[in-house]
């Protein structure tokens, strides 16, 4: 178990490539950040970007690229203008007509190559793997791993990208990845440390003030550290902003949980 957490932080502190995407958007080569112009153009940056989202599929055709881009506007020159400058930002010393160092090319379909690239969201996500692999069987190293992956995460998935369409659904499975992981060490802190767990509860309804688990889980934690008063009036928050914000009411184990701290 250990071994497998240092492992992944070992290739995120050692990838001669760095690339945070979480919270900012920065690119560190051999321990020093490249200039915000060191790309050339945006749309160089954007399809750096879009590579970094197929991390786990297949080589991506480049049509497919040209259609999330470009709108659908498949002008080969442009795409290889902006190819071009991904790879002279990353490689800026390789020689013309040599194989890149960072992307697999067959055909007209790419894949970026991970061996030395340490991105932040893929470290997150290797992580949280490994705390859910583990939830069960060692509770107390799968809070050691939440706890890393939770200091991993600094923000929202490429936040200079949100009015992109291409990026929203990555960013958007990363945003509940997030939120799933907040609550599992909240559940595993609840009897323990109810005062993490409730900060952590009021983390998560900072990203989403409408997740009803952080509510519930955090009338649990006050009541385990005796403040009733704060647990009724978490279920009282709960219940206002599910109407509010979804029109709906607090699932039946949230009023089972109100009704027996009120019944005692």
């Amino acid at each position: 178990m250990q071994d497998a957490l240092n492992k992944i932080l070992q290739k995120y502190n050692n990838a001669s490539l760095q690339v945070f995407t979480l919270g900012r958007f920065e690119v560190w080569i051999n321990g020093i950040k490249l200039n915000s112009k060191a790309f050339g153009r945006d749309k160089s940056v954007q399809l750096f970007q879009f590579f970094l989202m197929g991390r786990n599929k297949k080589a991506i055709h480049r049509e497919q690229i040209m259609d999330k881009l470009w709108e659908g506007d498949l002008d080969e020159k442009a795409f290889k203008v902006a190819l071009h400058g991904v790879n002279k930002a990353l490689e800026p010393n390789r020689k013309s007509h040599t194989e890149t160092k960072y992307f697999h090319r067959v055909g007209q379909t790419y894949q970026l190559e991970t061996n030395d690239v340490a991105v932040d969201a893929f470290i997150f996500e290797e992580i949280v793997a490994l705390g859910n692999k583990y939830f069960v069987e060692s509770p107390a190293f799968a809070i050691e791993a939440y706890r890393k992956a939770i200091a991993v995460h600094l923000g929202t998935f490429l936040p200079n990208r949100i009015y992109e369409d291409w990026s929203s659904d990555e960013r958007e499975r990363l945003q509940l990845m997030y939120l799933s992981t907040v609550m599992a060490l909240a559940e595993l802190l609840v009897k323990d440390n109810p005062i993490e767990c409730i900060q952590l509860c009021q983390e998560a309804l900072l990203v989403d003030i409408a997740w009803e688990e952080a509510y519930r889980i955090q009338m649990q934690a006050y009541l385990n550290k005796g403040n009733r008063p704060m647990a009724i009036k978490s279920y009282q928050i709960c219940e206002k902003v599910l109407y509010d914000e979804l029109g709906i009411k607090p699932l039946p184990e949230t009023i089972r949980l109100y009704t027996s701290l009120m019944s005692d």
